[in-house]
């Protein structure tokens, strides 16, 4: 595993991480494979794991509180994200601050999070979505430095709306944020306008999530691939985006090269970007920790192979299917 510098807080982080997504959130999971795998990502060098409330109402807090627990000896930084009140992934334009992150909001679920970890503190409290426009009402800064100096979290982030990279460049500025996570992959280029620049400007760590574009650069989805009703991705997965998915994934498949998995080239090039702290990769299976870490042993693509896969950037807007 090699490590970055997490922005101004200083962290030293894999930069291949740990997203607890997929750990309770998508069916066909096996609860003791999902606590093996983390395990093993913790013995092979991975130190930042990222979680929410809304993943499985506190679950997978839960699971790593436990991680956290049976590691004394390693210091792992643990992330969360507190659901907005409205429920609803993304944010839309014109929602308030009361609508999402009420002060009150935001103090019950810092606590709520920690009793599910079982923790004194974490490391980073993100919001789950976010606005730009809610620079303007700092009750939700006063609420967080309050929690802060009573020792519950150091770092402050958000987690920008999926294809939305423009909205989280003026809390970047304003000096307010220690980290952003954001949607980054080969498909999804589009925070290397704007985003990822003024991070690096401003010393603000990067979380890069989603590297395999929810498993279509995997190389491993086809037009007939069905997930059960209960798994997100059969609704994210629908016909219109699945096919145009695949079609853009086998366009690539020219490209990986040998002895490479397309998996392997989907994250490696987000290691390529020295503007990345860390790539929240998800591992439910021990073989996934395993060929991920490998991945950041390899470190970045060789730039021939960047240049090619610049022109297989995907830029979209949200839909209904995609919140």
């Amino acid at each position: 595993m090699k490590f970055r510098r997490f922005g101004r807080l200083g962290w030293q982080v894999g930069d291949v991480g740990y997203g607890m997504w997929g750990a309770v959130a998508w069916s066909g999971g096996d609860r003791q494979e999902v606590k093996a795998a983390l395990q093993q990502a913790v013995e092979l060098g991975c130190n930042f794991f990222d979680t929410a409330f809304a993943y499985a109402e506190g679950a997978s807090e839960a699971l790593l509180g436990d991680l956290v627990r049976a590691n004394p000896a390693r210091r792992l930084y643990t992330a969360t994200k507190l659901p907005p009140k409205s429920r609803r992934w993304p944010s839309r334009r014109g929602d308030t601050l009361d609508d999402s992150y009420p002060p009150e909001h935001i103090e019950e679920y810092v606590r709520r999070s920690l009793k599910n970890a079982g923790l004194p503190r974490f490391d980073l409290i993100q919001f789950h979505t976010w606005e730009d426009a809610w620079l303007a009402d700092r009750r939700w800064l006063q609420k967080l430095q309050q929690l802060r100096s009573e020792g519950l979290f150091e770092g402050i982030g958000i987690s920008i709306n999926r294809w939305e990279p423009w909205n989280g460049v003026e809390a970047v500025r304003s000096g307010l944020v220690d980290a952003v996570q954001v949607i980054y992959n080969i498909f999804e280029q589009s925070p290397e306008d704007q985003l990822l620049p003024i991070c690096a400007a401003n010393d603000v760590a990067v979380i890069a999530r989603v590297p395999f574009d929810e498993g279509t650069l995997t190389g491993t989805l086809t037009k007939e691939t069905r997930f059960p009703p209960d798994d997100w991705r059969s609704g994210y997965f629908n016909p219109e985006n699945l096919g145009l998915s695949v079609d853009r994934a086998e366009a690539l498949r020219p490209l990986v090269p040998a002895g490479m998995t397309m998996a392997e080239m989907s994250l490696r090039f987000v290691l390529s970007n020295p503007a990345i702290s860390t790539v929240i990769a998800g591992m439910r299976r021990p073989s996934h920790v395993k060929a991920n870490v490998a991945s950041s042993d390899a470190g970045g693509l060789d730039p021939q192979l960047l240049a090619a896969l610049r022109a297989h950037r995907w830029d979209r807007v949200p839909t209904p299917w995609s919140q």
